[in-house]
């Protein structure tokens, strides 16, 4: 059972909500996201793309944008190199229209997942010399391809690398990190130590968007040409699970608003082909149900599908590449569970279970979905994870960790275990020769500085709120601190001692529970929650019999009592509206 923790940040809410019109819970919520000053309150509530930094300001972006202008006009070939995630096809398709916009010669490449892996590869660059490429751009990879990098100016070409990963360092004895810079033409990454570029959280495909506002500028095409991006580098930044704070948060903000009227045929016929109405799409959308489609490309196929998908020119072939990624990603989820299953079943029954570090070797697990399996463990242990699998060459693997773990820094202290590495604190990939999985494993478990408290689920409660709080009007001025993710998490509000009067099961997974709940001071209404029902009914039983529960859920008050985390919601039926909520956990 994960620890509740109720946020106490202090502040003067009733200030802050006078000066900016709201109730004093948003004005918590805001002071919980670490929201402070009248400036910066402003912006995380009326922030729009003025806000935005002038990206002229990320080092090397004027050398970049120069070259590609010099290369534009003496008709060299230009190969854009992706990666095959959501960000990395997003990243292709900003750079692949915009220098066709700008008349460029200009095609795309984007790696295999299981023969290439990630990022430039000296194949490619290979590749590209036979092909008669001039310069290689890549987008959301190249910062860690040094000898990638090096091959291919020893090969006459020249490159570009845009990129938003870590930078490689080498960490000497007195602490100092020495920084490993690709010899590359141009490196526009506002993760370089020495970028003055306020924000440095950006996605790949955000700073693609970035190098497009730039080039568009300099090569004299209106702006609002290039703003027709933002909803590419707003899905992406989602689907990569960036910190929607600061840039971010506008980005996607005003991202929604285009993506929501988009006249792309690709994304209309992916939100279609799940059934989401357009005007309605949420980042929630985009990282739990468009996203995994567009990823699940990547995983099981070729990336090209659902690059082909966003390029596609009507809406008959959109809806045929529509469907084939949510083919694609029905069989992703189904070949997920099975690898869930086996992880589990190997921490429960070996010695893994008492590893602080989790690395689970699963050999015969599809390599591209290492990283959503190692999420899902953990989840369910509150422990950083890697699982590997088998490839072509040796072990590859992904990683997923907690707060306070990061993993990029721990993996540089074994460093010589690995062909290839790279990431960043909460996530990171990885290929080794299999005889050092064990050792990889141990290594990680000696260094750790992981505490038993560390290891302890724990959930941040906003505000204690009863029930009775609850009202239309606070329901609705919630929808100011969208959107949500990381960083930017949705709020979570907790009430004590409500009175369950009825409840039942519906779904043809029974994995919805609609409840009848009545708070202390007397305010009925309707208590919804989705997933993990069996585990609630197993609590109730465990906590109040057999007996009541089914008493309970025939729709007789049998006096079951709990305490609930949730979210206040509007709900709509047959026209008709009424306050209800969202329940997320229960003691």
């Amino acid at each position: 059972m994960e620890k509740w923790v109720v946020s106490a940040k202090r502040a003067d809410f009733k200030k802050i909500a006078e000066q900016f019109g709201i109730d004093q819970v948003t004005a918590r919520i805001i002071r919980n996201r670490e929201i402070l000053g009248e400036k910066a309150i402003d912006e995380y509530l009326h922030g729009t793309l003025e806000h935005l930094h002038d990206p002229e300001k990320m080092k090397d972006m004027e050398r970049a944008v120069a070259i590609l202008q010099e290369k534009i006009q003496k008709k060299k070939k230009i190969r854009i190199l992706g990666d095959y995630d959501i960000d990395g096809i997003q990243s292709v398709y900003i750079l692949y229209c915009a220098l066709r916009r700008c008349q460029a010669e200009a095609d795309y490449a984007i790696p295999d997942r299981i023969s290439d892996g990630y990022g430039l590869n000296q194949r490619l660059v290979r590749q590209a010399l036979a092909d008669g490429v001039d310069t290689i751009l890549t987008c959301d990879n190249g910062i860690a391809a040094t000898a990638e990098v090096a091959l291919a100016k020893e090969l006459g070409m020249t490159v570009i690398l845009t990129d938003h990963h870590e930078v490689p360092y080498e960490e000497q004895e007195d602490g100092e990190k020495i920084y490993q810079i690709p010899p590359a033409d141009a490196v526009v990454n506002p993760k370089q130590p020495d970028c003055p570029y306020p924000f440095k959280n950006l996605c790949g495909a955000a700073v693609a968007f970035k190098l497009v506002q730039v080039l568009y500028k300099k090569s004299g095409y209106p702006p609002e040409e290039a703003l027709a991006f933002l909803e590419n580098a707003a899905f992406a930044t989602v689907g990569d699970v960036m910190e929607l704070t600061g840039e971010n948060r506008i980005l996607v903000k005003e991202g929604l608003k285009m993506l929501n009227c988009t006249k792309n045929n690709g994304m209309r016929a992916l939100a279609a082909c799940n059934q989401i109405e357009m005007g309605k799409i949420r980042a929630y959308h985009i990282g739990f149900v468009l996203g995994p489609c567009m990823n699940a490309s990547g995983r099981l196929d070729t990336a090209r599908r659902a690059l082909k998908l966003l390029l596609a020119e009507d809406s008959h072939t959109a809806a045929e590449y529509a469907g084939d990624l949510y083919d694609l990603n029905a069989s992703r989820k189904e070949l997920t569970e099975q690898g869930v299953e086996k992880a589990v079943e190997l921490v429960e029954q070996t010695s893994l279970k008492q590893d602080k570090v989790l690395v689970i070797y699963l050999p015969e697990c599809h390599e591209s979905l290492a990283g959503i399996i190692a999420g899902r463990i953990r989840e369910r242990y509150h422990r950083p994870v890697f699982v590997l699998t088998r490839s072509e060459e040796g072990v590859k693997g992904s990683g997923r960790s907690i707060e306070g773990y990061s993993m990029y820094e721990e993996m540089t202290k074994c460093k010589e275990l690995f062909t290839r590495f790279g990431g960043h604190p909460m996530a990171a990939g990885l290929s080794m020769a299999e005889e050092h999985v064990e050792v990889f494993r141990r290594k990680l478990n000696e260094n750790t500085l992981l505490t038993e408290e560390d290891l302890r689920g724990k959930i941040v409660i906003d505000v204690p709120m009863p029930l009775d709080y609850i009202t239309r009007e606070l329901t609705e001025e919630l929808n100011l601190l969208e959107p949500f993710g990381k960083a930017n998490e949705k709020p979570v509000f907790a009430d004590k001692n409500i009175h369950i009067l009825s409840m039942g099961v519906f779904g043809k997974n029974r994995n919805v529970c609609r409840m009848q709940v009545e708070s202390q001071g007397g305010t009925r209404m309707n208590a919804v929650c989705f997933g993990q029902v069996e585990q609630l009914l197993n609590f109730l039983q465990e906590k109040f019999g057999r007996q009541a529960l089914e008493q309970t859920l025939a729709g007789r008050d049998s006096g079951m009592r709990a305490s609930f985390l949730y979210y206040p919601d509007l709900n709509v039926y047959n026209g008709q509206e009424s306050l209800q909520i969202i329940v997320k956990n229960y003691c």
